[in-house]
């Protein structure tokens, strides 16, 4: 069964949205701002795993960890770079 995950505040959902296209645009995907959950289908297809439409129990643990692992993980290190460059700004005002 596919679940959603919600960010802790909603109101976020767009931004991150954005973030995730931006980012995996970045890497050289091809992202849709309005379906940005799709590029995961690219990702598999570039990693070798069977990811399809619908029902993914075969996909073992560690290979649906990879998937999102390369979105998540180029997402989080996108907003540590952010986070880093604004604290380096504020401190030379």
């Amino acid at each position: 069964m596919a679940r959603k995950r919600r960010p802790l505040i909603p109101e976020a959902r767009e931004a991150l949205d954005s973030l995730k296209a931006d980012v995996m645009k970045e890497r050289g995907y091809s992202v849709s701002k309005d379906n940005p959950d799709q590029v995961k289908y690219e990702v598999a297809a570039d990693m070798n795993i069977p990811l399809k439409r619908g029902n993914n129990g075969n996909l073992t643990s560690h290979q649906a960890g990879k998937i999102g692992g390369q979105i998540g993980g180029s997402m989080v290190k996108e907003m540590v770079r952010l986070a880093q460059e604004r604290m380096r700004n504020q401190s030379s005002e």
